[in-house]
This record gives C-alpha cells, structure tokens and sequence, in this order.
C-alpha cells in the first residue's frame, strides 16, 4: 500500500519529473536519502513506470487531432484483437490507444496531417478484413481545457 508520502512524491512528480530530490523532499518533509528510497522504491514496484517529456503534439505535429472510438466485429475474436491493438502500437498517427468496455472496444487519440489523411488512414484499415473493425467514429478535438499531467 501507498502512504501519504508516496501519494504525494507520485503528484510532484506527475507535475515536475525534473525536479531535484531536494526540492522534492523539502516539499513532502522528508531528507532527501528516504526521500530518494521512496522514489526507488515506487520505480522497483512499477508504479512509475518512466519519465518523459511532456510535448503538445499540436505544436509538434500540426493538423488534425481527433478522438476516435473503435469497434471491432464479435466475430474476430481474439486474434483479431491482437492484430488490431499491434497495428495501433506502430502507427505514428496513433497517439495513444485504450481498451475500454461498453458499445465500443477502443479509445484512440490521433495526429493526422488532415481530414483527408485522416480518412485515407482509416479507410486502409476498414479494408483490411483481418482487423475486423466494426465502426469507427471520430470526433476532431476542439481544444485541450485540462490535461492530466499539467
């Protein structure tokens, strides 16, 4: 179980992962040597899994950025689960993917050039019968009001 302590080093981290065990252990009231172990510690148990930069991918990659949900056909079955969820850990527009439950089976977040980029990436994997995907229905995101790491 996580204390209070380890609560609180994973919210400065999520915020700032650069910043100095120092500042981090003056902000959560330990030395920095426990402070530190704690860190270790949480790294060795996988709750944090890395660190990274956090990149507004509009101003990176501009163009189109749409939330898409993803429905595969009940026939498919697993395999065709796994096709699909290899196909979107090596697309570059795929910016991030999530199995989900109810009426659809996956969350996409994706960068394209444009609607048409969009539309001829999606339309490949509609007639690749081996994805077995169901519908698709995207949604062109507007503007980011919160972002989880921010």
């Amino acid at each position: 179980m996580l204390d209070r302590i380890d609560l609180a080093i994973l919210d400065i981290l999520k915020r700032d992962a650069r910043i100095s065990f120092q500042a981090l252990s003056e902000r959560v009231h330990l030395t920095p040597r426990p402070c530190q172990a704690r860190v270790r510690k949480l790294e060795r148990m996988g709750v944090i899994r890395g660190y990274c930069a956090l990149v507004d991918d509009s101003a990176a990659r501009p163009g189109l950025s749409l939330l898409v949900l993803v429905a595969l056909s009940s026939l498919g079955g697993r395999q065709a689960q796994r096709r699909f969820e290899a196909l979107m850990q090596n697309c570059d527009e795929v910016i991030e993917c999530r199995l989900i439950s109810g009426a659809f089976d996956y969350s996409l977040r994706m960068q394209c050039a444009d609607m048409e980029h969009y539309r001829q990436l999606t339309e490949t994997w509609l007639n690749h019968t081996e994805f077995e995907i169901d519908k698709l229905v995207s949604n062109p995101e507007l503007s980011v009001l919160k972002h989880p790491y921010a």
